[in-house]
């Protein structure tokens, strides 16, 4: 657009407005002026006519009388009239007989060539001489004889100011009517762009902030279109924020959802970048949310997995198609040793023109699961083979009791030796131990429905004979310290099991030979109410265990017996702590050399694990399990 052109709706109606205007008074004063000038000069033709055939026929009478001076008089008459500049007489060959001029005698001028162009018939009237002035010749008739010419030259001025007055006249009209006309299209023009610098206002404000709310109705008081369209508009802005304050809504509740469910969400582009990540998925990545975005795949996990991964996400940008279920067990990228397993789902994401832009993927963490599912079967097969063992325990029972009963016969033969005697007794002893051995068998599957006064002693003392043979393979020393008159009111089969937890996992950290310390004695609460109980102390000599694994060592499923442990007993045994509303203390310490780690021949600190549990003696059994006090330690 030209420099010269006005910016706005406003100039561009004035100045258009104006030039107009400006077209139409130049048309209409030009038009009007050239027909005042017609006019005017048909008039003075008409005048000059009429003027130059009064003085011929005044000149005639003169010149029939012979009287020249009289002829000069009457030329000398002629300019006294304002429209006559000069008269004069010539003969017919242009010599001037008489003369009359306003400038006096002294501007007498001969005939120029255009004068001299009119001496011969006919005569025109009217012509044009130097300076395209008209002048009016006409013949002297004498008996109907033209003997001299009549010339008359007409003075202008008065035609010229008459016509410069009416055109003066004519500009001013037309300047006011062009002012008029500014004045009214100013404010049509405003009436208009007002409203519409409104809009713009309001429209800039809210490209610059969306959010704006103060600005907004926009106030107006046109009538005209431009008032209903700002009417128009401010409706258009109330509906566009209420359609922005639900989307917000949707979009915080679909970003807190995506934010914080238990579930890993990422997106990708065509390059295979993430586009975006939630804090669960980071978590699982064990990296940051930066270290992902804008990223590819391959350079945040350059594994075989990611590999895997690119050419599924490359395979939903071509196909379009979802691939979904698609199960990964392995190790932890950055975390060696670490396994899980994972379930992904991957979705392709579609903009308004059904195109794909991203491709979303769903990742679920299914190691709890697994985990789960493979220690409910190895529960199973536990309790499967307790029930195998017990039944075959009471099978054992019946021929038990027969040979039980023929070595008693036997050993009251008379026929027999010393030696054979004393076989036979041996042999009884023998059989006494397999029957205990079938009878704590049963004790662990038929679990008492109600709790009754147990002696600790008896059953620590029955869990270390099921641990015999395990014990004398390992070459683990036994000591017991035990007070025989500590009793405790409890499940005697779930008791039994909590300790046969203990004792298996020390039995498992001695191996290579050790000592396995079981105290029990009467004692109180450490905390200040001292509540009496009895306090166990089970401790070994074995590996021990580290901070880290010390803290977890409580939790379900965790293991570090790999494939040989379930991750369920410490865990179960807890919770039989916590229904027995005992505390439990846990020491251990790992071997260390004076150097700071393990080296062969290097004299070592002593390592092992102590368990400290303590139980109260009243029957709390029986009060409210939601007012329990049981705690459980892992202490350095």
């Amino acid at each position: 657009m030209p420099r010269f052109v006005p910016s706005t709706i406003r100039g561009q109606l004035i100045a258009g407005t104006l030039l107009l205007q400006c077209l139409l008074v130049g048309i209409f004063v030009g038009y009007i002026y050239r027909q005042q000038d017609a006019q005017a000069r048909a008039r003075t033709e008409q005048r000059l006519i009429y003027q130059v055939h009064v003085m011929a026929d005044a000149s005639a009478e003169e010149m029939a009388d012979q009287h020249m001076m009289g002829l000069q008089a009457i030329m000398a008459a002629m300019p006294a009239s304002p429209t006559i500049r000069s008269a004069r007489i010539t003969d017919l060959a242009g010599n001037v007989l008489a003369y009359g001029d306003r400038n006096g005698p002294g501007s007498y001028l001969p005939l120029s060539p255009l004068e001299r162009a009119q001496l011969h018939p006919p005569y025109q009237a009217v012509f044009l001489g130097e300076h395209a002035t008209p002048e009016v010749v006409a013949p002297v008739l004498v008996d109907g004889t033209p003997i001299a010419l009549a010339w008359i030259v007409p003075d202008m001025t008065e035609d010229e100011k008459s016509l410069r007055e009416f055109l003066n006249s004519a500009l001013l009209f037309g300047l006011l009517a062009i002012a008029a006309n500014a004045i009214v299209s100013m404010l049509l023009a405003r009436s208009i762009t007002q409203p519409l610098r409104g809009l713009l206002r309001g429209t800039q404000l809210l490209i610059r902030n969306p959010e704006i709310q103060n600005v907004f109705p926009i106030q107006t008081t046109s009538i005209n279109e431009a008032g209903v369209l700002t009417h128009a508009f401010n409706s258009m802005v109330a509906a566009l924020h209420e359609q922005r304050a639900g989307l917000n809504d949707t979009l915080a509740l679909l970003d807190s959802m995506l934010a914080n469910a238990p579930i890993g969400f990422a997106f990708f582009d065509r390059n295979l970048r993430y586009v975006r990540v939630n804090q669960f998925m980071a978590d699982m990545n064990h990296l940051p949310i930066s270290r992902h975005l804008s990223r590819p795949i391959m350079d945040v996990f350059p594994t075989e997995e990611s590999r895997v991964l690119a050419s599924i996400i490359q395979q939903v940008f071509i196909t379009g198609e979802p691939v979904r279920d698609l199960e990964w067990s392995g190790e932890i990228p950055g975390i060696p040793g670490s396994f899980c397993t994972r379930l992904r789902s991957f979705y392709p994401v579609r903009t308004g023109t059904d195109q794909i832009r991203w491709v979303g993927t769903v990742v679920m963490d299914t190691t709890q699961r697994k985990k789960s599912e493979e220690a409910l079967r190895r529960s199973e097969k536990l309790a499967a083979t307790g029930r195998l063992a017990a039944s075959i325990a009471h099978e054992i029972n019946n021929p038990l009791e027969a040979v039980t009963n023929l070595l008693y016969l036997l050993q009251n033969q008379r026929s027999l030796d010393a030696e054979a005697a004393n076989y036979a007794e041996m042999a009884q002893h023998e059989l006494a131990r397999v029957s205990q051995i079938t009878q704590q068998t049963l004790r662990f599957y038929r679990q008492s429905t109600q709790p009754t006064l147990i002696r600790l002693c008896e059953v620590l003392d029955s869990v270390l004979t099921l641990y015999r043979g395990r014990l004398y393979a390992a070459q683990i020393e036994v000591v017991r310290r035990y007070d025989d008159t500590a009793e405790l009111f409890c499940f005697s089969g779930e008791m039994r099991q909590f300790f046969a937890n203990l004792v298996g996992n020390a039995i498992d950290a001695m191996s290579r030979g050790g000592r396995l310390m079981i105290s029990v004695r009467k004692s109180r609460a450490w905390r200040k109410d001292r509540v009496a109980g009895v306090r166990i102390v089970i401790a070994d000599t074995g590996c021990g265990m580290t901070e880290e694994v010390r803290q977890h060592i409580f939790e379900p499923f965790f293991t570090t017996k790999e494939l040989t442990g379930t991750g369920l007993g410490l865990w179960v045994s807890a919770g039989i702590v916590e229904k027995h509303r005992g505390r439990v203390r846990v020491r251990s310490r790992v071997a260390v050399s004076s150097g700071g780690a393990s080296q062969p021949g290097v004299p070592a600190s002593p390592s092992g694990t102590v368990f400290m549990i303590f139980f109260p003696k009243e029957d709390i059994l029986l009060t409210d399990p939601e007012d329990s006090s049981a705690a459980v330690g892992a202490d350095a």
